[in-house]
Parts: structure tokens; sequence; C-alpha cells
């Protein structure tokens, strides 16, 4: 079985949802205008909705026609993120500095695809549940939405998301059980020294260089500390510091993220920068705050849906484009927190495009809306009765 015939029969309409959505973009826990405009299109297609779930997410519920079956929970992120767009196409972003540079708005638009066509067929068991998150870049909005009750509110049995993927051929899918996506910290670390005169160095403690040498000590954590068979990395990504010329200053502050695979690793590496910092504080005779917080985990998919969302992926793409080798990435994804609450699993859809997420060239190939739809609505049509 290809892409559905009925999706791909109002495949210009989930292109132009995508486009409204790509010009429009808005950033975590700003999703008002999305959400909106997501609560709308269900509403119309008669799929009873509930907003203001983590602030700004929307569920939609729908009962199949085929009688007492499972509830399968369908996933899309909606925000997008603070970068401004060179892409200059007709339908780029209209709101500076804001771009969905990630694709959420392919996402999001692949999921309402998957709505739509349910509703109008409704020929499942069980209930349908379409879950919108918002703030996926890094602010915890799964979190919030399960705080807030989610999977309370709304059980699920199983649960599905997917992402597209640039750096994957048009056509393929991939989804493999286990370890997927590294967890992820972001950490703040302040050097407090005395400042002087840059002519005078001697009369102060100077942050700067105390905040040079312990980023180069932070990288022999990896190098030196963690198991190479362990992947781990830690990435210095702010530095900040000073003002003039001739000013040494008071602080210095860096930042970045850690990503892991293992519990075990991660504490590992908070602890030795933690014990670092306080070497080189002691070291230059400045005080040195560590700040390390947890924004992903590990996302593991759970075999059993890995296999049933290969099995549909092979329906639609054919089984020879499925890729279900292992090959985790360092990349995170907070589909991890509702996967640690629900068995499902997490797919990527390859699509044309040599430009990877996350940058300000980034453009989405709306070739593969139908394709995503399609995979979100036959898990539904396939897992409820299972």
């Amino acid at each position: 079985m290809p892409v559905l015939p009925q999706i791909e029969s109002f495949k210009d309409d989930l292109t132009a949802i995508r486009r409204d959505l790509h010009a429009h973009p808005e950033i975590g826990f700003e999703e008002v205008r999305t959400s909106g405009v997501v609560a709308e299109k269900l509403s119309a297609w008669g799929i009873e909705v509930h907003r203001g779930i983590g602030k700004t997410g929307v569920v939609g519920i729908l009962q199949g026609t085929g009688g007492p079956g499972k509830r399968i929970g369908l996933r899309a992120d909606m925000d997008a993120l603070p970068i401004q767009e060179i892409t200059n196409l007709p339908w780029r972003s209209t709101i500076p500095d804001r771009m969905h540079a990630c694709g959420h708005d392919g996402h999001t638009s692949m999921l309402l695809g998957a709505a739509r066509y349910l509703a109008e067929n409704r020929n499942f068991k069980g209930t349908a549940i379409f879950v919108f998150q918002p703030a996926e870049e890094g602010l915890g909005g799964a979190r919030s939405m399960i705080a807030e009750k989610l999977f309370e509110r709304f059980p699920c049995d199983e649960i599905y998301g997917l992402h597209n993927a640039p750096n994957l051929e048009p056509g393929q899918i991939q989804v493999f059980p286990g370890p997927a996506m590294a967890g992820a910290d972001f950490f703040d670390i302040k050097i407090t020294g005395k400042g002087s005169h840059g002519a005078m160095p001697h009369m102060g403690r100077d942050p700067v260089i105390a905040a040079l040498t312990l980023a180069g000590a932070l990288q022999t954590i990896v190098s030196r500390n963690a198991d190479p068979r362990e992947a781990a990395v830690l990435s210095i990504t702010k530095v900040h510091a000073g003002s003039a010329y001739n000013v040494i200053p008071e602080e210095a502050e860096l930042a970045g993220t850690i990503r892991t695979f293992s519990q075990e690793t991660g504490e590992l590496v908070r602890a030795r920068m933690r014990e670092i910092a306080a070497g080189i504080a002691a070291t230059f005779g400045v005080t040195v705050t560590v700040d390390i917080r947890n924004i992903f985990d590990v996302l593991v998919n759970h075999e059993e849906q890995s296999e049933a969302a290969a099995a549909v992926a092979a329906e639609i793409v054919g089984a020879e484009n499925v890729l279900t080798e292992p090959k985790p990435v360092m990349g995170s994804e907070d589909f991890a927190d509702m996967l640690r609450v629900v068995p499902g699993a997490y797919a990527w859809v390859g699509h044309a495009g040599n430009v990877p997420v996350h940058n300000p060239a980034y453009v989405l190939d709306d070739g593969i809306l139908p394709v995503g739809a399609s995979l979100l609505a036959r898990l539904v049509e396939t897992r409820a009765a299972a």
C-alpha cells in the first residue's frame, strides 16, 4: 500500500496549512495562533477538542466506529525557533527572528492530515488521541502537558511520533527499538572574580582566564573520564565576559549542553564538571557556581511499537525503504518524556534537502506530508485493533 489515496487527494490542503504555519511561526508556549489553527481544523472535522493543556497544547479525541479497541496516541510538536530565516521563499516567515527551522510546521500538518483522514472514515476500533504539543525546543512542553495530567485525562495504550529527516533519502522511513536519541542537560557556569584595570591584572582576580582554563579542562571529561564505549558530548556554546578593552571584568559566564545515552554517564559528567569547577575556583581564587538542568530524557523506543511502526512504514514506502538498524543520534527530543509514561515509538521520515535542521536556510519538502500523515493514520487503524 503506498500513501493512502484519500490523503493524497488532499495533499494540496496539507501543503497550504503547512505553508501558512511556516509564515507565522511561534516559539515555545507562545503558539497561540498555531494552536488556534489546529483547534479550528479539528473542530471542523467533528473531532472533540481540548485546549490549554501545557499552556498552548491541544488534544483531539476521535472515536472509531469499529467497536472497542485500544487508545492510540499520535503526537506532533508545534513550536518554531528564534532564528532569522534566509530562504526567501514566498511562504517564508513573516515574523523577525522566528522560523520553523526544524519542520514542526510539517509535523503539525502531518498530524492534521491523519486526523482529517480518520475523521472522514472512522473505520477503526478504539480511540485516536491527537496530541499537539507546544515548546519542544528545550522548554519542556512534553513535561508541562504531562504535569497537567495529559495521560490521566486522555489515557493512551500506545503513542507514536515522528520527525522529518533531511539526512535520509526521500521515501525512506527510519525506526528502531532501544535508545534512539540522547538525553540532554543545559548548563550555566558563572565565574566571579575581582575586576581591575587591564594594565594592572595583579590587582584583581581575573575571571576570564579562569573561564578559559575551565572551558579547556571540561573537555577532558569526555576524553579522559567517560567510558569511550559510551557516547557523550559536552559542548560549550556560550562565552560572555567584559565590555571594555582596558577593564578586567568582575564576572565571566560559560554555557552549553551535555548529551549522553545513559543515566550513569550523565551523572559522571555532571559530577566531574562540579569537581573541576571547584578546582579552578581554588586555583585562581575566584568563585565558580555551576547550574546544570536536565532538559531531555534519553528517548527509548519500545520494541513492540517500533516493530509495529516499521511494519506500517513498509506498507507505505516499501520494506526496502524502512531502516531498522539501530543508529542513535546525539540530538534530543522531549517526546522521550511521553515514552517514559506510555509505550510507543518515534520515527524519522526522509525528504529532499541538503540543509540540516536548525539552519536559517532549512527548507521542508512538502512531498513528505502525505507520507507522514499516512504513517500516523495507519498506526491508528492497525494498532487500535491489535
